[in-house]
């Protein structure tokens, strides 16, 4: 295929190959304004509001590398058509909730199907872009898909809020997911790894185990009496152990633990798992302070966001350039610290602040987003073999949702104890200490001959 043209086939391609990003994207950013209008629906407190984002993405998290394998195995489009189809209908039933509890589920299986279908997009267009051009630009596609959806989400959830209700988040979904079923059926090859291996049963029981308790004790951890909150804490260090004993004496691991001997994958997975810690713990934590304390509407708020995003859309492009040019430590380093300073911002101005000065913070936040997403998702892929692309793209995004999961717990809970600042202090820090891992662990261009680990615009 000429690297210098884009065709209709490529383009719609990639369309019919990250639309499951997309809508569980866009779903994701959207919920997180309507979490104060859920709240005083359905109760919960700050408490419920954190399950609403978390009980999807401890269940999103805990299936991603079984549904990187499964795709390897038996099919990266059948997968991804399963997941779709899943998180249509569990999409529904939130939909439908009529209580926090029955929410919680719907939301947790919604999760299941966002990550059946996640990797696959990653790995369908690996393998339909053979060279290596035209790869790196289908990753830094991606890059820009997943913009794109957080520009729209919070934009999206906070109107459907304002206007028909936070459950018509979800009824939205509906359409989007069933086209993108027609797509995946009359645009995409099937493509599966014939040596891949099987299912790594007792690690996905451990993972699930370990993430949920972890999750349970940052997000509950401060009602609970002494004796309960030791007692699961024990549970969570014990199956996070066995899980890490599994994979080392496993066949066929579902997270080989030798993968992480290769600091540039180690340092790519620290950088997302510190990138998506900050952007969405802070998100919940602004949600409830712009709406809570300085008394705006959710569509208001999302307007306050939008800075934030469109920077972030915006930026792609150029960022993607420079990592081409100079490799992916410079600009993932920039993002990162631009990211602190961007929470540090906000963090020392307060809610109340004047709305220009808060915006500087957003858009500081939406320079770093740019900066890092597209080199650290492109390293961590170059670190793995193209015929393992499902497992690579299930690690990346699982260092992604662990971010998240423990991102929205642990900054929520910070904000419920000593206010939104102290919760945006605790984000820039570790974004700060990602800054530190990627400056010592990953080389520069000129001290690499890979060059496959840059995204290309």
């Amino acid at each position: 295929m000429d690297t210098n043209r884009i065709t209709y086939r490529s383009v719609v391609t990639l369309v019919a190959a990250y639309l499951g990003l997309f809508v569980g994207l866009v779903d994701a950013n959207a919920v997180n304004l309507a979490l104060p209008a859920i709240r005083a629906d359905l109760g919960g407190g700050i408490s419920g509001a954190q399950w609403t984002i978390d009980a999807y993405n401890v269940a999103f998290a805990a299936v991603l590398l079984t549904s990187g394998s499964l795709g390897d195995r038996f099919g990266r489009r059948t997968a991804l058509r399963m997941g779709l189809m899943t998180f249509v209908a569990a999409s529904l039933a939130c939909a439908l909730s009529p209580s926090l509890p029955v929410l919680l589920v719907a939301r947790a299986v919604q999760g299941v199907g966002a990550g059946l279908m996640l990797p696959q997009g990653l790995a369908i267009a690996a393998h339909a872009f053979p060279d290596a051009v035209e790869r790196a630009r289908a990753t830094a596609a991606w890059a820009i898909a997943a913009a794109t959806s957080t520009a729209m989400g919070p934009v999206l959830g906070g109107m459907l809020t304002d206007t028909l209700g936070w459950r018509y988040i979800f009824w939205v979904n509906a359409p989007v997911g069933i086209l993108a079923v027609l797509m995946t059926h009359r645009y995409l090859s099937e493509s599966r790894d014939p040596d891949s291996d099987g299912i790594d049963v007792p690690g996905q029981t451990f993972a699930v185990l370990g993430l949920a308790t972890v999750t349970l004790v940052l997000v509950d951890g401060q009602g609970m009496s002494a004796a309960l909150i030791s007692t699961v804490a024990v549970i969570a260090a014990v199956a996070v152990g066995l899980f890490v004993w599994t994979q080392r004496r496993a066949e066929n691991p579902m997270l080989p633990l030798g993968l992480l001997r290769s600091r540039k994958l180690a340092a790519a997975l620290f950088a997302t798992f510190a990138m998506t810690f900050g952007t969405y713990g802070m998100l919940m934590v602004n949600s409830f302070a712009f709406q809570q304390q300085r008394g705006e509407s959710a569509l208001a708020t999302a307007a306050a966001f939008l800075p934030m995003a469109l920077t972030y859309l915006a930026l792609i492009p150029l960022a993607n350039i420079v990592a081409q040019r100079t490799g992916p430590k410079l600009p993932m380093i920039t993002g990162l610290w631009l990211m602190a300073a961007g929470m540090l911002v906000y963090a020392v101005a307060g809610p109340h602040a004047d709305i220009g000065l808060i915006e500087v913070g957003f858009v500081l936040t939406g320079a770093g987003l740019a900066s890092n997403t597209g080199p650290a998702v492109g390293l961590a892929m170059s670190a793995m073999p193209l015929a393992r692309a499902g497992l690579a793209s299930g690690v990346v995004n699982l260092a992604r949702l662990v971010g998240i999961t423990v991102g929205v717990a642990a900054l929520g809970t910070v904000m419920a104890i000593d206010g939104a600042g102290t919760a945006l202090v605790a984000g820039g820090v570790v974004q700060l200490a990602a800054a530190v891992v990627v400056l010592r662990w990953v080389a520069t261009k000129s001290d690499s001959s890979d060059n496959t680990e840059v995204c290309h615009a």
